[in-house]
């Protein structure tokens, strides 16, 4: 038998009250008292069980791959003319899309890169990207708050493209032994979103849960069966943005246990689906070329679709978190921008009248890491705690978008000042950011 927590305890002592008043009201004539004494308990004692938990974000760590990981801009050249699977003009296209990316040299590349033979996609090589990153960021995260395995309840690993089966939650329920009542949840095809669509998921099962419970969510993406191998100019842009990473999050509705030692508390989730617009939906997919090479094709109307999926998005989002003030403010930034032809960034701080400080994290995490999928908003708060930009009472905006077409926003109140964490992995390069000319 499980032992009773403070919640249960209560409950059980207003159950207990609750049949005290209604024998005394039995046996005694003075109804009128009593009554109200008894309908106020069972007032309170709804009021209690309907009440949700907060949740809390105890910790995160991002995957830092090794130094020889790395691919600058030239190797990746070297491996597009190697690979003699494009055309001269693809070739140019490509290295113009490099250099107008805003990518460094020092993102990195899946392992197959590096392996001699590495202009063929193979199953075991997705599997040790999975493995390296996921299980990278875990080991990190457990090593942090000292959690046990055995106290993890639910488990969601989300990864877009790469769905091998068994899934890759199981994969990690079997490297790290997870009990066998763990609730797992294997989230593909949500792209960039996965990782904030993942919270909003657990939160939503934390606050709903009678007793403390502990979340683990595994963000990542695997470019390995994917990677430089469509031939048309929509792939071929995917292809020159996309790079590893993988992040790790615990969240638990446990206050008492974890008020004093987490980072944040997640106020507000919110999901809007663009899904039923064409445009929208095929804005951003999987498919195959003309030769049957698959990747993941970009849209021209992409830069559109998500100005547009924000502008929905801010209507339902403004309301519940922004003081009227604020929300005049974002209608005149809108109705003076258009979205240009620019890169995604630029056009949503643009629309939403945002000054390059507060777009900074964003282009600096694409800078130094590449575009890594679900993962990036973590890479993003890792710079905002390096650069120790977050204090004690700070509501924080973490807003993604997938294919799809979804927007998914989580509003966070920060519970302590940011320090950068012994694997922060901004912690080696942070004095040298932001960097000029991006």
């Amino acid at each position: 038998m499980k032992p009773l927590t403070p919640i249960n305890l209560l409950h059980l002592s207003l159950t207990t009250l609750l049949t005290l008043l209604l024998l005394l009201l039995l046996l005694t004539t003075t109804t009128k008292p009593l009554l109200l004494s008894l309908l106020y308990c069972i007032f309170l004692s709804l009021l209690l069980r309907r009440r949700s938990l907060p949740v809390l974000l105890v910790d995160y760590s991002c995957y830092k791959p090794d130094f020889d990981r790395k691919c600058s801009t030239e190797a990746c050249k070297y491996f597009i003319s190697s690979s003699r699977r494009f055309s001269p003009e693809s070739q140019t296209f490509m290295s113009d899309i490099l250099a107008k990316s805003g990518i460094g040299d020092e993102v990195y590349a899946p392992p197959l890169v590096f392996q001699a033979d590495n202009t063929h996609a193979k199953l075991r090589s997705a599997f040790q990207e999975a493995e390296e990153g996921m299980f990278s960021a875990v080991d990190s995260l457990l090593d942090k708050t000292g959690i046990d395995t055995s106290m993890i309840d639910v488990l969601i690993v989300a990864c877009s493209v790469f769905t091998p089966s068994p899934s890759l939650s199981s994969l990690v329920v079997n490297k790290y032994k997870l009990k066998e009542d763990v609730k797992t949840y294997n989230l593909s095809g949500m792209g960039c979103s996965a990782a904030a669509v993942s919270i909003d998921l657990a939160a939503k099962i934390l606050r709903n849960a009678r007793e403390p419970k502990h979340a683990l969510i595994v963000a990542t993406e695997n470019i390995s069966l994917n990677w430089y191998f469509g031939d048309n100019r929509p792939m071929l842009i995917a292809n020159c943005i996309f790079r590893v990473g993988a992040a790790a999050m615990l969240l638990s509705n446990d206050a008492r246990r974890w008020r004093s030692k987490a980072k944040m508390e997640l106020s507000l989730s919110l999901r809007t689906h663009r899904g039923a617009d064409d445009a929208a939906h095929n804005s951003a997919v999987q498919m195959e070329d003309a030769r049957g090479n698959i990747g993941v094709s970009l849209s021209k109307d992409l830069v559109r679709v998500a100005g547009e999926g924000l502008r929905v998005h801010m209507r339902a989002l403004a309301p519940l978190v922004l003081p009227l003030s604020e929300v005049l403010r974002y209608a005149c930034a809108r109705a003076r921008s258009a979205l240009a032809r620019d890169a995604v960034i630029a056009a949503i701080g643009r629309t939403m009248g945002l000054d390059e400080y507060v777009t900074e994290p964003a282009r600096m995490a694409l800078h130094r890491f590449g575009n890594t999928s679900s993962s990036l908003v973590f890479y993003q708060l890792a710079y905002f705690e390096a650069k120790r930009r977050v204090r004690a009472g700070d509501r924080l905006w973490m807003v993604a978008f997938g294919t799809g077409f979804k927007v998914c926003s989580l509003v966070w109140t920060a519970l302590r000042d940011s320090a950068p964490d012994t694997d922060n992995p901004w912690n080696d390069c942070i004095h040298r950011y932001p960097v000029k000319g991006w």
